[in-house]
């Protein structure tokens, strides 16, 4: 119980530090572009700047609700909830796209931290669970828990009968 918790604050933090990386990016490369002078296409070079400075703030302020989420999970020990879920499988969808496009683009270290922020986000979701009733806060009786009526996997047990006993050959 303890591990997931370490996992969901450790991603939190992590996203919390890619976020601030991201909007570092964005705000020197904005930067860069606003200094330029020269057009891309027809656009203004000041009108590219606050798109990609726009575009660093959205980022960022994604990547801190996801850290927030984490953190939130991990400081109540209890699963997120449903739009939270979704919103980090989205976040780690994104990270698994941008890892492959980031191995052929920047190299295999960009690809191995894309793959460590999916992985703790991927871990992280897999030790929460669904949210529901789990085996052991279920009535010893009632379909699907453990020891109840449908025995193994879920399938009906049969009709009792004697215990059965090995034979020799």
């Amino acid at each position: 119980m303890a591990h997931r918790r370490a996992v969901a604050l450790t991603a939190a933090a992590v996203l919390a530090a890619e976020a601030a990386g991201a909007g570092w990016l964005h705000w020197v490369l904005g930067l860069m572009v606003d200094r330029q002078e020269m057009s891309l296409a027809g656009l203004e070079p000041r009108l590219m700047a606050v798109s990609t400075w726009t575009g660093g703030v959205l980022v960022g302020a994604y990547l801190l609700l996801c850290a927030a989420l984490l953190l939130r999970a991990g400081l109540a020990d209890r699963p997120p909830a449903r739009l939270a879920r979704a919103l980090l499988v989205a976040a780690a969808v994104v990270h698994g796209v941008l890892g492959a496009l980031g191995v052929g683009l920047v190299g295999w270290t960009a690809f191995a931290a894309m793959m460590l922020v999916l992985g703790l986000l991927v871990l992280t979701l897999v030790a929460y669970g669904p949210r529901g009733r789990t085996e052991e806060a279920r009535e010893p009786g009632e379909p699907g828990a453990p020891g109840g009526p449908e025995g193994l996997g879920g399938a009906p047990a049969g009709p009792p009968g004697p215990p059965l006993t090995p034979t020799a050959p």
